[in-house]
């Protein structure tokens, strides 16, 4: 069977990736905090802010290296389903309908790399109004304070698990209208960690412009989802 799941090795660089981030967050924000008050919350706030812009520049880097690899294992799933097709999506005109999506996953994967600060300042200044308001004890606002950077580590792991997954299975799409293939297969990891709404999902049948209703989560293909690894196969 063509490999039409997301490479590993790329959801495993880019969670490296960002959780240096994560670790450089968390290292601002402690410089911002004496126990349950933030010293300064304007200068937190900037410091996150101008953190955020600085991340654009070097996550377009990273993210721009990784869709390379995203890429080139999706066109060779493609080629190895079917020669035929395999040559036509070499063309250019393919290779620019292809590119496109691509440059819009990779702008979206930059905004939620900048997001990491920022969405980690406002946890810090919600936890301090919550010491503030009396709603939780100093002590426990001090502890998830300094928590900051496990928080933006597993935002992080969350960010690249489910973007890679998502960029896989757009590319998979693009290629397919491309082609005039219409269908594919749900194809889940087939490990432990797969949902059990996933799990009755896996060999199903569907059309890419018309996506399935998930139980408990609405409509949406493979891969769509936070934390979801799973991917679509195409019906060639």
């Amino acid at each position: 069977m063509a490999k039409f799941s997301a490479p590993k090795n790329s959801e495993q660089r880019l969670a490296i990736e960002l959780r240096k981030v994560a670790r450089i967050v968390g290292g601002i924000v402690a410089a911002h905090v004496n126990g349950d008050k933030i010293t300064d919350p304007k200068k937190l706030a900037l410091a996150l802010a101008s953190y955020s812009e600085a991340l654009g520049p070097w996550g377009d880097a990273v993210v721009a290296k990784i869709m390379v690899g995203i890429q080139g294992n999706n066109q060779r799933a493609w080629a190895q389903m079917s020669t035929a097709i395999g040559k036509e999506l070499k063309s250019t005109m393919a290779e620019s309908a292809v590119g496109a999506v691509a440059r819009q996953l990779q702008r979206d994967q930059v905004e939620l790399i900048k997001s990491l600060p920022l969405e980690a300042g406002l946890r810090a200044q919600k936890l301090e109004q919550e010491a503030m308001m009396g709603g939780e004890r100093a002590g426990s606002v001090a502890a998830e304070l300094a928590r900051t950077t496990e928080v933006t580590e597993a935002r992080a792991t969350l960010i690249a698990r489910t973007e890679i997954a998502k960029a896989n299975s757009s590319l998979t799409q693009a290629r397919a209208q491309y082609v005039g293939v219409t269908h594919y297969y749900w194809r889940t990891a087939e490990d432990g960690d797969v949902r059990d709404s996933h799990i009755d999902m896996n060999g199903g049948e569907f059309r890419f412009d018309d996506p399935p209703e998930v139980e408990g989560e609405g409509r949406h293909g493979p891969g769509e989802i936070y934390n979801c690894r799973c991917f679509a196969e195409p019906n060639v």
